[in-house]
């Protein structure tokens, strides 16, 4: 009886043990059955701006791999467990400086089975559009026709329609918008002429007092711009063509303050060469042009940077604002009393250069609603979301003043972002203007941005 009885026992033992394998224990230890299904610890990601690295558990039945996601997610795979059937995926999601949210998919992928986990990211947020209330006249007192009719021409256009224009180059001439030309089949609107020569001005290579090359953009039917990069000395001296000029603070022994300062050498060179510019603006005045003008622009520089070296680019800039709104001041009575009124005042701002984290505003640069008619700004190689927030910015800061993008063009080998999406962000530019030589836009960059119907070309114009 007792044999029989452990001979039972056995049996029972030995059906139980069998039993506990089939369930997938072994020696007291549970082994889960392989899944029949893809299963997530999340199946959804919110990521902030800064982006990161997200760990995410794929239990599979084989090793899973990621089989399709967005561009700006990269995977990571962990080691894949054959007894538990799981695998710590990290998804690494990269940083999203642009306006607005962006969404996407990872597909994961285990043998024929697929299961998907939705991902999205915060970017910065969409700035509101201001109010605006236009200046309907000009700061300059008895204007000529010619330049109230030309802002009034920027005023029936803005936020409806952008003009093209282009920066020429060194010489006094219209090359540059010839090749767009030559090259599209239609003209910028907009032709800037810089006075950076003035100082040799009267030598056979550069005569500003030869205005032709003027005369003949505005015959066109062109919109004329001027600026300029003035030049000074790195060591003192007597007004007069001089070896060695510069526009680099740090490159010159010349004190932007001391232009205020009666009987300086600062002073005596920023007047000679403010009335020898005078003489040549006066007499595109004489000819009927009206010009759209760009003094001492990029005051600020990296004056309010919080990330690079805080010094101003140029030496207009230098000694801050307060200085920098004085020489302004100083540079527009100069004109007014040479009895210039056919010119529209335009001051570039510096804002956050693309870089929000990076910059504070320069507002304290500002001349004033009664010194500035226009205020511009100036971007490279930057896309259509940070054009949209330096536009914002500001009308948002000058909500009576229209907003131009003064320069753009290539950073290095970073194109410009097209007009056409410009334009479509939002970014309602008065007229925007690429810089000559190595930032000049490629031809595919011109044929879009002068086929726009937002744009307008030379030929456009309706002055």
């Amino acid at each position: 009886m007792k044999k029989y009885l452990y001979i039972l026992a056995a049996t029972v033992a030995a059906l139980a043990w069998s039993c506990q394998k089939d369930n997938g224990s072994e020696g007291g230890k549970t082994t889960p059955q392989a899944p029949t299904a893809i299963a997530l610890s999340t199946e959804s990601i919110s990521a902030e701006r800064a982006g990161g690295d997200f760990p995410v558990t794929v239990t599979a039945p084989e090793r899973p791999s990621v089989s399709a996601k967005p561009d700006w997610v990269t995977a990571v795979d962990g080691t894949y467990n054959k007894e538990t059937y799981k695998m710590t995926l990290t998804l690494k999601v990269a940083a999203y400086g642009a306006y607005g949210n962006r969404e996407g998919d990872v597909t994961i992928k285990s043998g024929n089975l697929t299961k998907t986990l939705k991902i999205s990211q915060k970017g910065r947020e969409i700035p509101v559009m201001p109010d605006v209330d236009i200046d309907d006249e000009l700061v300059t007192d008895g204007a000529t026709a010619e330049a109230q009719a030309l802002y009034n021409y920027l005023m029936a256009n803005y936020g409806k329609k952008t003009i093209s224009g282009i920066m020429a180059n060194v010489n006094w001439n219209h090359e540059e918008a010839d090749k767009v030309g030559k090259a599209v089949g239609k003209y910028p609107a907009l032709n800037c002429y810089d006075f950076i020569h003035i100082l040799y001005s009267g030598a056979n290579w550069i005569n500003y007092s030869d205005i032709t090359p003027v005369t003949e953009w505005a015959d066109a039917g062109g919109i004329v711009c001027l600026m300029w990069h003035f030049n000074v000395p790195k060591t003192q001296a007597e007004p007069g063509p001089v070896d060695g000029v510069t526009c680099t603070p740090s490159e010159t022994s010349f004190k932007v303050a001391n232009v205020l300062v009666d009987g300086s050498w600062e002073q005596k060179w920023f007047d000679y060469y403010v009335d020898k510019v005078a003489d040549v603006v006066l007499q595109l005045q004489e000819a009927g042009i009206a010009a759209l003008w760009r003094p001492f622009h990029e005051a600020a520089g990296n004056y309010y940077s919080l990330k690079y070296k805080g010094a101003a680019w140029f030496w207009w800039g230098a000694d801050g604002p307060a200085t920098y709104k004085k020489v302004w001041n100083r540079l527009q009575d100069a004109f007014y009393a040479k009895g210039i009124r056919n010119l529209i005042w335009v001051w570039t701002a510096q804002d956050f250069n693309g870089e929000p984290s990076a910059y504070d505003s320069d507002q304290a640069y500002y001349p004033g609603d009664d010194r500035v008619d226009i205020v511009g700004r100036d971007i490279y190689g930057k896309d259509a979301d940070v054009n949209l927030g330096e536009f914002i910015s500001a009308q948002t800061a000058y909500p009576n003043k229209m907003i131009t993008l003064s320069e753009n063009g290539k950073d290095g080998s970073t194109e410009y972002a097209r007009m056409s999406e410009v334009w479509e962000a939002g970014a309602k530019w008065s007229w925007f203007m690429p810089w000559y030589g190595a930032s000049m836009c490629s031809t595919a960059w011109w044929q879009d941005a002068l086929s726009c119907e937002s744009v307008i070309t030379r030929d456009q114009v309706n002055l």
